[in-house]
């Protein structure tokens, strides 16, 4: 009498899981991102971010915190408003990619391969006109996870 093999245990964190990892850190950026749009609305609060900038003449953080109330109070209503659509739509695509790919669903997959790969052009336009180490480091990674993800949805075959 023989017993019929059981398939190996999926490992805890495999690369979707990774992957999903990654979305939901995303997730957490753009609803910070979201929430401190949020709060620049509140005159103290530009009132102690100007103060600390001022206090440190010189520096990336500075510079940073200089430029983005520069940015911000140039910004219309209806373009505020705008920012916080995009920043929350883009959050909610990556927590259903995220949440899906944790759960290990074959349609989050190619959402992912598909909303991934139509961000790549931009994200390789924005490299050519603004270079950053942090801009090549995205631009490979979500490189990396296309390919992934095309190579393992085609390895599995039809559902």
């Amino acid at each position: 009498m023989t017993t019929a093999a059981r398939p190996a245990p999926a490992p805890r964190i495999n690369v979707l899981r990774t992957i999903a990892i990654y979305k939901l850190l995303k997730v957490l950026l753009l609803l910070a991102l979201a929430y401190g749009e949020v709060r620049l609305h509140d005159a103290s609060l530009i009132a102690k971010l100007a103060v600390w900038a001022s206090e440190r003449p010189s520096g990336v953080e500075h510079d940073l915190v200089t430029n983005l109330l520069h940015w911000f109070s140039g910004l219309s209503t209806a373009r505020i408003h705008a920012l916080r659509i995009v920043t929350l739509s883009y959050a909610a695509v990556f927590a259903v990619e995220g949440v899906g790919l944790w759960m290990q669903k074959r349609w989050a997959e190619w959402l992912t391969v598909i909303i991934t790969a139509s961000l790549i052009p931009l994200e390789v336009w924005e490299l050519i006109f603004r270079p950053t180490v942090g801009k090549a480091l995205v631009l490979v990674a979500n490189t990396a996870i296309v390919i992934y993800l095309v190579w393992h949805v085609r390895s599995r075959g039809r559902p």
